[in-house]
């Protein structure tokens, strides 16, 4: 897919002006103001989902070029609930078709990297275990379940994890294969190794995540939401 294809978004865009909006509003607030509107059907697939979302393991795509595998990487992180998608855009611009993420830039956080050195600064404070994927990889995907924070590392689909961002990555994963194909699209090969690190592994958001998040479900869930925040006082 050509990245100046119709419907291809960048990350601004991917993010809708509702989200933005609700987003600057005290989530606490929103619930109390909110709550009361939505059925009870759907507060509980809102509070069931967002239990088990996912902070402990991040993926980290580096340089990606294709808006399709771009989307296709969002949209993974989304089915199997891991909360962030961090990208180096030391190239250009993080990149998306909205017709293949399908709604996951609603709950994803996309959080961008200008340079390799920022990605690692980020992963060392949130205290997330580089796990490079590589076809040699020491790492089977049952592994990574095993491994209590860490980010997967994805590299560009051309030219792989750069050299600088390789080094910082003590381990490396793998995906089994058995058939003459030595490689496989990117967003595949994160689907299979997030099937792996997901599994049996409990939602682990803290509080003030899962809070935003439900704060969030409500109000794109509600008809009228910003004339009802508007009537308990909130400026939207």
């Amino acid at each position: 897919m050509r990245r100046r294809s119709l419907g291809v978004l960048n990350k601004e865009e991917l993010v809708s002006e509702r989200i933005l909006r609700v987003e600057k509003l005290d989530p606490a607030g929103v619930v109390r103001v909110l709550e009361p509107f939505v059925n009870d059907r759907r507060r509980a697939r809102l509070l069931d989902v967002i239990g088990q979302r996912i902070g402990s393991i991040a993926v980290l795509f580096e340089s990606p070029h294709d808006p399709h595998n771009g989307a296709a990487v969002l949209r993974t992180c989304e089915a199997f609930g891991i909360q962030r998608l961090h990208v180096i855009e030391s190239r250009e611009a993080f990149l998306a078709a909205a017709s293949v993420a399908r709604g996951a830039e609603k709950w994803v956080d996309i959080v961008p990297h200008r340079t390799v050195e920022g990605a690692l600064d980020a992963a060392k404070t949130a205290d997330l275990e580089l796990i490079a994927t590589h076809p040699q990889g020491e790492l089977a995907p049952e592994d990574l379940a095993r491994i209590p924070r860490f980010a997967l590392v994805l590299g560009n689909e051309r030219d792989g994890i750069s050299a600088r961002l390789t080094a910082a990555c003590p381990r490396a994963v793998r995906v089994p294969m058995r058939g003459f194909v030595e490689s496989l699209n990117v967003s595949v090969t994160a689907a299979i190794l997030l099937a792996g690190a997901t599994h049996g592994r409990p939602g682990d958001l803290d509080e003030a995540a899962r809070l935003r998040l439900y704060a969030r479900g409500l109000y794109l869930s509600t008809s009228h939401a910003d004339d009802l925040l508007a009537q308990a006082g909130f400026s939207v």
